[in-house]
């Protein structure tokens, strides 16, 4: 990996944070230490993950997707591992290109390795994203906590999620660590775990065990996955009722708003902020790599 100087950036989208940093060409290595350091909050710039910001023509896992997103977001937990999708990420990673002048208000498609997203920029500042559909496989889960059990629904969103409604959000404990699942085979590659409870007729509150990044402050693909396993749990598909289904998610970072649509299609809608730029200092970036 080069020590030249490397621009970055700062960003949320309801307060689930990210290091980005560009390299339309792909020209930048980033290695496992070297992205779980730049996502170190108090070693590093700190983040839930870091979006890696390549033109997909120049990304050997991307160049098949060129032809309809111009834009591929590699996108790395904060542990330095490679995961499928973000979708608060990809909010953030729309923001950025925006900011940058790379896109316009109005609609954008962006690469991800869990297949191409539609994105909308709204006047309005939100950000909504399609997200694809769920998978709701057969076989689910059980999630324990200090003692407690749950029975969680096992839901993927190009990323996998197991789903546990709760009474009380602290049941959940303090995610530092992944709550652990029975049995480990449904999930061999790990799991995000939400831990979901009522506020109101299709309002809903959670929290989430990211894999690889902990307890996160928001979780795009999992309040996707949430608002599928409250629809469900309520006795709603809108693929039978012919009617879109919308579920507002609290997350401790902000509110998304969840919709469902009759061929199974899935938006999500909310806000996308950049904080800050400047760049990696060289010196620094020698010692971690050394």
């Amino acid at each position: 990996m080069s020590t030249s100087q490397i621009a970055f950036l700062k960003g949320h989208g309801t307060e689930n944070d990210f290091v980005i940093v560009p390299d339309p060409d792909n020209a930048l290595d980033l290695p496992v230490p070297v992205v779980a350091r730049l996502c170190d909050r108090r070693a590093g710039i700190g983040g839930d993950g870091l979006l890696h910001v390549v033109r997909s023509a120049a990304h050997p896992e991307a160049r098949d997707m060129a032809d309809e997103a111009e834009w591929f977001m590699d996108y790395r937990n904060a542990d330095g591992s490679v995961a499928e999708m973000c979708g608060n990420g990809v909010r953030v990673f729309a923001r950025y290109l925006q900011r940058t002048g790379f896109v316009a208000e109005g609609d954008l498609a962006v690469a991800t390795r869990g297949g191409v997203k539609r994105v909308h920029l709204a006047k309005d500042g939100d950000i909504t994203v399609s997200m694809g559909r769920a998978e709701l496989p057969e076989d689910g889960v059980t999630v324990s906590v200090d003692g407690r059990s749950w029975d969680a629904r096992n839901v993927n969103m190009g990323n996998p999620h197991a789903v546990a409604f709760v009474e009380d959000l602290d049941h959940a404990g303090d995610l530092l660590s992944v709550p652990p699942f029975s049995p480990p085979s449904v999930y061999p590659d790990g799991v995000n775990i939400e831990f979901v409870a009522d506020r109101g007729p299709r309002h809903v509150a959670m929290r989430v065990h990211e894999r690889g990044s902990g307890e996160t402050r928001s979780c795009g693909t999992g309040a996707c996955a949430v608002a599928v396993a409250a629809a469900r749990r309520d006795g709603v598909d809108p693929a039978l009722t012919g009617a879109p289904a919308t579920y507002t998610v609290d997350l401790p970072g902000g509110t998304l708003v969840i919709t469902e649509y009759p061929d199974g299609g899935i938006d999500m809608t909310g806000p996308a902020v950049i904080v800050a730029e400047g760049v990696i200092d060289p010196a620094w970036l020698e010692t971690v790599i050394g």
